[in-house]
């Protein structure tokens, strides 16, 4: 079957500059991303940009009579349509990209004969639902379809992404080749120094890198990545961070972790998976402790949720412009803890903020996010009253609430998040799952701080169904709980030792529990005082 391999590829990346030009094998990494997409025998044209930042770029492509064409740097999709000039628009197309070497022609061949197979517009393989690593990704449609998506295209990300006006008019058919393989938390493309190392080892035991077979290179990249501990990706999971910065848990006795710790369980709960990282201005020394830990690259492969201070020390009087003051210095802050530029996202530490002040606060932090400095704006809350009054504010697009097994507060709210998202994006959090630690606890004294008069009851009780339920384990019993709430996008967990977090890692793969299962697990559930499903009014160790 007759197709052009397009394969974009420019030298200005913001992560790692010139990386496209970095040798993996003794060969530029671009051109052997070239080299083994075509090494079936298509024809590969790396589109380019026509700037002179890619002068080097098509200097090198030309020494190794790699064809290339250059065209305009911000719009990708004009590129290829330009690149195909002179094409039938029935003409099939492949998309690749430079930074993704593993692709090879047998792959390419299988796509085509999808492709073909099934009479397709477009057919695309990549992300979770393919079973393979990020980094081993390709779309293929006609080359009429991108001239046609050129002429509707209407914004930036439409340019930028090529694809999505096809996606939109033909829907988005995967390719299913690999979907059992289940590597799809791995990662061989090359984005930081970190890949570009991992992808070099790879090859260099190779003395033909063009011609080594793609599953080679992938029960290669198995062995090389000792860090991958979970069969199933983690996404659900949020890492929480208040234990790196301060002594947190009604259970927690190791204390604070060292940040060479803190490093390794940042870097391996995202190679697991996990998209988002919560801390916040009031943990201690949170933000600058993950920081340092998401140097590197890493902060590119995780979105980092943190929180404004508490404003404790904002006069109750404040004028509209010293709230702003107190609001910009807090989240200046966190910029320079994090060593980011501009915040992911930042959720106010308390709902009540939303209108203290005059609502100065919420209109501070929203002409930060006109100006770029916070992407995302968001709530914790601590009721269901709170919930109300956040889901009624259209800018919030995250909420944070604490939710677990014991708790029966958030019907209502439930009802109200589903009709939200009907008509805005909104990310919902879970933290509490495990109660600041108190539900793994067998301790009465433990419970009777928590104001919970009913405790052995509670305890016997939780015993009773992680043994129906979780094999005995009652981690595993409140995790799976509270992730099987369809509602509900993540679940915060913190961790202090690497086996929490490789156990919480593998519970966060589990499936799901039926609404029937649900409603049977809770059908005798204890009611505790609403005083227990709030650690604020918890009793200290010496009251």
């Amino acid at each position: 079957m007759t197709a052009t391999l397009l394969l974009q590829a420019r030298t200005n990346s913001s992560r790692l500059p010139g990386k496209v030009l970095l040798p993996v094998g003794g060969t530029p990494l671009v051109v052997l991303a070239a080299l083994r997409a075509g090494n079936t025998g298509h024809r590969v044209i790396v589109v380019t940009s026509r700037e002179a930042s890619d002068d080097a770029l098509c200097d090198v492509l030309k020494h190794w009579n790699i064809d290339y064409y250059r065209g305009e740097l911000e719009n990708t999709l004009k590129r290829f349509v330009d690149a195909l000039d002179g094409v039938p628009d029935d003409h099939i197309v492949v998309r690749l990209t430079g930074d993704n070497i593993f692709p090879d022609g047998s792959f390419i061949d299988e796509l085509l004969e999808d492709f073909a197979a099934r009479d397709l517009a477009y057919l695309g393989c990549g992300g979770e639902a393919s079973g393979l690593p990020y980094g081993v990704s390709a779309e293929v449609t006609r080359a009429g379809y991108l001239r046609e998506a050129l002429g509707q295209a209407e914004t930036a990300f439409d340019l930028e992404h090529v694809t999505p006006r096809i996606i939109e008019r033909f829907g988005r058919t995967l390719f299913e080749g690999y979907g059992s393989l289940d590597m799809s938390q791995y990662r061989c493309t090359v984005d930081t120094l970190d890949d570009y190392l991992r992808v070099c080892r790879l090859f260099s035991a190779t003395e033909n890198p063009e011609q080594v077979p793609l599953s080679t290179l992938l029960e290669c990249l198995k062995t090389a990545s000792p860090e991958i501990v979970t069969p199933i990706s983690a996404r659900r999971m949020v890492l929480g961070t208040a234990q790196f910065g301060l002594t947190y848990g009604i259970t927690n006795t190791s204390g604070r972790p060292l940040q060479v710790q803190v490093n390794s369980l940042v870097r391996t709960a995202i190679a697991n998976g996990v998209q988002y990282i919560d801390t916040a201005r009031a943990y201690g020394e949170s933000e600058p402790v993950v920081g340092k830990a998401l140097s590197g690259g890493w902060d590119s492969r995780a979105t980092i949720i943190t929180k404004l201070s508490p404003l404790d020390d904002c006069p109750a009087d404040a004028s509209p412009d010293v709230v702003q003051a107190f609001v910009e210095r807090s989240v200046y802050q966190s910029c320079r803890a994090l060593n980011k530029p501009c915040l992911d996202v930042l959720m106010l530490h308390r709902a009540e903020h939303l209108t203290a002040w005059g609502g100065s606060v919420w209109e501070a932090l929203s002409d930060l996010k006109l100006r770029k400095v916070i992407g995302r704006l968001g709530v914790s809350v601590q009721s269901s009253e709170e919930a109300f009054s956040a889901l009624d504010v259209e800018t919030v697009q995250f909420i944070q609430l604490p939710f677990n097994i014991l708790d029966y507060r958030w019907d209502a709210v439930i009802q109200k998040i589903l009709l939200v998202r009907q008509r805005r994006p909104l990310v919902i959090h879970a933290r509490s799952a495990l109660l600041q630690g108190l539900l793994t606890s067998s301790q009465v004294d433990l419970w009777l701080r928590a104001c919970c008069s009913n405790a052995a009851n509670v305890i016997d009780w939780l015993h009773a169904k992680a043994e129906e339920h979780a094999n005995g384990d009652i981690v595993e019993l409140a995790v799976r709980y509270v992730l099987s709430q369809s509602w509900i996008d993540g679940v915060v967990i913190g961790v202090e030792t690497t086996d929490q977090l490789v156990d919480n890692l593998r519970k966060s793969g589990l499936e799901s529990w039926t609404d029937n299962l649900i409603g049977s697990i809770i059908a005798d559930r204890p009611r505790v005082p609403l005083e227990t499903l709030n650690p604020a009014t918890w009793k200290k160790s010496n009251d």
